[in-house]
């Protein structure tokens, strides 16, 4: 491609994408929406858990409840022993029971919880059991819901 054709391809393509459509916040007042998510989370640690937690509320700090339908955790794997009752880290406690507090439902995989030898009652209260986390991320996502995996 010679020199000249090269300088008009690239204006071009730089016209047609300041001419395209500015794509709209679909939860801005303009364009409100109700929105269906979840986040899917496996990883085992207090520092993951607690990263995660930031990121449904950076979420939430942004979209807002209000333009929230639904809002699920999704837990299995190693990620379950971070939520034991006993053991929580204080500021991961505090941040699901806000979450827990607004709407959020807090999905435990029984499959986990039968490996490791978790009994339901030893996780917060407000946690739902689900008999597969993953086949609960399957149902999610056929369902419509936004998939979120930090």
């Amino acid at each position: 491609m010679s020199s000249a054709h090269w300088t008009l391809a690239v204006i071009a393509a730089g016209m047609l994408a300041l001419s395209a459509p500015c794509a709209e916040a679909s939860h801005s007042p303009e364009y409100p929406k109700k929105h269906k998510v979840f986040y899917h989370f496996n990883d085992g640690g207090v520092e993951k858990a607690r990263a995660m937690l930031v990121n449904i509320e950076n979420h939430l700090q942004v979209v807002g409840w209000k333009n929230i339908e639904a809002l699920e955790l999704v837990v299995h794997g190693p990620a379950l022993r971070t939520f034991l009752a006993r053991d929580i880290d204080p500021e991961v406690r505090g941040k699901l029971e806000t979450l827990l507090a607004g709407g959020l439902r807090f999905d435990a995989c029984q499959i986990t919880m039968t490996r490791q030898k978790i009994d339901p009652k030893d996780l917060l209260q407000g946690v739902t059991a689900v008999p597969s986390g993953v086949a609960r991320v399957m149902e999610l996502q056929e369902a419509g819901y936004a998939y979120v995996k930090p």
